[in-house]
């Protein structure tokens, strides 16, 4: 744990804005909650910054100069030391192709300009509280919960693996997968996931579950219609016949 977790601070935030008094506004936001933040203007130095502060999360820019967002966010993925790092996209490219395109480059969350600093303040924080149970090895599940049809997640080691071969996840979707299987042959309503997934009200007006459950499937390789759809009402895993 660094010691920005440690007691009496809710943990390291990293701004990548380059709009002055857009970085500013959600630094000072973030400071008044309670974080420590680290505010900078370019995706490089985002990048540089992620591997040497390892924040619980980032704010990141889409339209930045030089690397852009989805550059910065597809770096952050593959590099074994930022792969966790919890990202919230905040751009003003609001369209629900841009959303869709950013969630599937690897980002947990986005943001729309202009924002509510409150409703930054909630998505930060809760994105922080899951971070640092997620770095704490805090589980409710048991080691080796699930093995079926060649598919074995290791709760203690938050690793999952598909006929033997390990499969890559967020902490976010593999948070998504642990909950629906916890609740296997159940409804999950999307309410439900935004409420124990992503720690967000469950009336809250995003495309975020959908793009996410999208992106499992196309990890989850033969597994993925057990990840089924159940029309207008939300998901389960299961592996009868979808209705």
């Amino acid at each position: 744990m660094s010691q920005q977790e440690t007691e009496g601070h809710k943990g390291t935030i990293l701004v990548v804005e380059d709009d002055f008094d857009i970085r500013t506004l959600i630094s000072m936001t973030l400071k008044r909650n309670g974080f420590d933040v680290v505010a900078v203007e370019s995706g490089e130095e985002g990048l540089e910054r992620a591997k040497t502060l390892q924040p619980l999360v980032m704010t990141l820019d889409l339209m930045l100069p030089g690397m852009n967002g989805l550059e910065v966010c597809t770096h952050l993925r593959a590099n074994p030391e930022t792969e966790d790092v919890y990202v919230i996209m905040v751009t003003a490219l609001g369209d629900d192709e841009d959303k869709i395109t950013g969630l599937k480059t690897g980002a947990d969350d986005y943001m729309v300009k202009p924002f509510q600093p409150d409703e930054l303040v909630l998505r930060v924080e809760s994105a922080a509280r899951r971070m640092k149970r997620f770095r704490k090895d805090d589980t409710e599940m048991d080691k080796d919960i699930f093995a079926l049809s060649g598919l074995r997640l290791d709760a203690n080691q938050h690793r999952v693996w598909i006929e033997d071969e390990e499969i890559k996840m967020t902490i976010t979707e593999y948070k998504l997968l642990t909950h629906l299987l916890r609740k296997q042959d159940q409804l999950c309503s999307r309410g439900e996931l935004l409420e124990k997934v992503w720690e967000l009200p469950p009336n809250l007006n995003t495309r975020t579950v959908d793009t996410h459950i999208k992106r499992l499937r196309q990890k989850m390789k033969h597994l993925a219609p057990f990840i089924q759809t159940v029309r207008g009402a939300g998901y389960r895993f299961s592996q009868g016949e979808e209705s």
